[in-house]
């Protein structure tokens, strides 16, 4: 039985237009000879009517302390609908389909409500229904606890549903379906001429996940990734190829590997973040408060990045809506907190980068060439990231992007 899992986003879904373009993929998948299992999100946006965050403002109008385990068991009805109405949808044009809840389908997860982890993935339910020829449908973003109460699994979970079910079932391939048409070397709303990327490793996608592209989620590529199920990203509305993810880029795919000289694969962006520098003064070596520093954030649900830690002073960016309260928290301390609002934190991610000299110099010399600050830099093997004030931001992207020659056609690339 070949198996492929189609995973289709609210856009794709939210409309009855819509959701013939997936009956057509659908369709297509199981002409090829694949057994779907077809993996939905809630249908539409904010505001619409079934959305997850309609449902979520419905019930915080009523009572905005509303317990987690209430939350999860109202907003995985949105994923319900949408399964049951596209079940509908399949059967209106002759293919057998039965639709599934994340818990029927053999998603077990742990008990943190909102926030969901999945601990394992039990699909024996679904093998018999795809052994019967039947369309597999999935309300995907959820689960079910041990104890059988119902868990969602947090931003990006209709993604993780769909890569979990992937590993778990051996599939050929997880697709992705959304309303843009791959994995884009920048954001086009930033970059007009930002192009398609053909093939991408998983390294390179869950780099460019974690500083800030939102085509797919991390989580979803790192289950992908441990059981070696490829992942495409797809437009529901094109029939453009999209993006394949895959461990190597293969140069007969008609992509340039790494020897060849793929330096940089994207650029992304962060905004909406602030600069802490905590001035310590040179401490002795057994002193705890370094520590101290960072346990008192970490305590206050504080998340820090871009983390540099000099003898006088320790330097971090922490997301502008926790600014205050961050501040709140060192105040005790009795050290000299100097905040730098408004910022952004820009990336260059690419495997080719790793162990190749100059790379830095370059990113230095275009956000130079351009007149842009840089406030702090942080890299690692496959990413160099520098802070830099938010107005700056769209042209330090854009400057970074035309340094390393990603916006032209050129080898492995779509035009």
């Amino acid at each position: 039985m070949r198996i492929i899992v189609q995973k289709f986003g609210g856009t794709s879904v939210a409309t009855p237009e819509a959701r013939e373009q997936v009956a057509a993929r659908v369709m297509e998948a199981v002409n090829k000879g694949f057994s779907p299992v077809v993996v939905v999100s809630a249908m539409g946006r904010k505001g619409d009517p079934y959305a997850t965050d309609t449902l979520i403002q419905l019930v915080k109008g009523v009572n905005p302390e509303t317990a987690p385990r209430d939350l999860d068991l109202l907003v995985s009805c949105g994923e319900v609908i949408s399964s049951v109405v596209l079940a509908n949808t399949l059967q209106n044009r002759a293919l057998e389909a039965v639709t599934l809840t994340g818990g029927q389908a053999g998603i077990i997860t742990d008990l943190n409500f909102t926030e969901a982890t999945i601990i394992r993935v039990e699909p024996d339910q679904v093998m018999r229904h795809l052994q019967e020829g039947k369309v597999v449908v999935v309300a995907g973003f959820q689960g079910i606890t041990e104890s059988g109460d119902i868990t969602t699994l947090g931003r990006g979970g209709s993604d993780t549903t769909a890569a979990a079910l992937g590993a778990a079932l051996k599939a050929e391939v997880v697709e992705i379906y959304t309303d843009v048409e791959g994995i884009k070397t920048a954001d086009p709303r930033l970059v007009p001429n930002a192009q398609t990327l053909p093939m991408i490793t998983y390294d390179e996608i869950c780099q460019l996940a974690h500083q800030g592209a939102k085509v797919i989620h991390p989580r979803a590529v790192e289950i992908a990734m441990r059981r070696n199920v490829p992942i495409r990203i797809r437009c529901t509305f094109t029939d453009d190829p999209g993006t394949l993810i895959a461990h190597t880029v293969e140069t007969q795919a008609g992509w340039a590997n790494v020897a060849n000289g793929r330096v940089v694969t994207g650029v992304t962006q962060i905004p909406g973040v602030a600069q802490v520098e905590v001035v310590s003064g040179t401490l002795p070596p057994d002193d705890p408060t370094e520590l101290r520093i960072f346990r008192a954030l970490a305590d206050g649900g504080i998340s820090v990045d871009m983390i540099t830690v000099l003898p006088e002073r320790k330097i971090f960016i922490v997301k502008e809506e926790v600014v205050g309260k961050a501040a709140r928290i060192l105040e005790p301390f009795n050290l000299k907190v100097r905040i730098t609002s408004g910022c952004a934190k820009v990336s260059v991610v690419g495997s080719g980068m790793r162990g190749v000299p100059g790379v830095m110099a370059r990113v230095v010399e275009a956000l130079y060439r351009n007149g842009i600050r840089i406030l702090q830099t942080t890299d690692s093997h496959t990413t160099i990231s520098c802070l830099v004030k938010q107005e700056d931001m769209g042209e330090a992207v854009r400057a970074l992007h035309e340094a390393f020659d990603l916006g032209g056609p050129r080898e492995g690339l779509s035009s």
